[in-house]
């Protein structure tokens, strides 16, 4: 299938390989690169595929991957993955157009789903999806102080942070998140931060 290219870029060798096996395994066609700029020098247009970095790299991160990929004019879906903690960073990649994040350590299956639909997808503009005017309704719903402790969240606050920015505990913020995520309906702080950056909330 033409359309399942994967360019895998991690610095990790160990890492490369483990994606490179699974992606293979599961019916993808994989290029493998160790750094951004050996993807960068490989691209001819049109490049076909989708691109799968690791968002903390020495030299070229992912982010600045994304920017030259866009500043070359290439268009390829770019799913980056990102560590625990890096809500911020995985905000930053979707607002250069990014079609989707994954936490790492993930799951095999989570994965292999979000490269299926980047591929869908076949290009970087964003797929007009009915579930975000319905989640944009959901988050209308919300307290204020439901929709202050989701801003702090989105923008990759701990509930520590959280509580010291609004001034209550921890402990209320966990109340305060289970509450949104409920009324939101979504399913991860991942799905939440896609949603509100694909909505234009974040």
């Amino acid at each position: 299938m033409a359309h399942s290219l994967v360019h895998v870029v991690d610095d990790d060798p160990a890492m490369r390989d483990s994606v490179g096996f699974l992606l293979d395994t599961a019916g993808f066609e994989i290029a493998l690169y160790e750094a951004g700029t050996d993807l960068l020098d490989t691209l001819v247009k049109p490049a076909r595929g989708c691109v799968l970095t690791d968002i903390r790299m020495p030299g070229v991160d992912g982010l600045e991957l994304l920017r030259r990929l866009r500043a070359c004019g290439h268009t390829l879906p770019v799913v980056v993955m990102t560590g625990h903690g890096d809500v911020q960073l995985a905000v930053e990649a979707m607002k250069l157009g990014a079609c989707d994040f994954i936490e790492k350590p993930f799951d095999d299956e989570a994965l292999v789903q979000a490269l299926r639909s980047a591929l869908n997808r076949g290009g970087a503009a964003k797929v007009v999806d009915p579930t975000l005017d319905e989640f944009v309704r959901r988050v209308g719903t919300l307290s204020d102080r439901e929709r202050q402790v989701m801003d702090q969240l989105v923008a990759g606050g701990s509930s520590k942070d959280i509580g010291r920015t609004l001034d209550i505990s921890p402990r209320t913020v966990e109340i305060y998140r289970a509450k949104l995520m409920a009324k939101t309906q979504a399913a991860s702080l991942q799905e939440l931060v896609r949603w509100s950056v694909l909505a234009g909330l974040a």
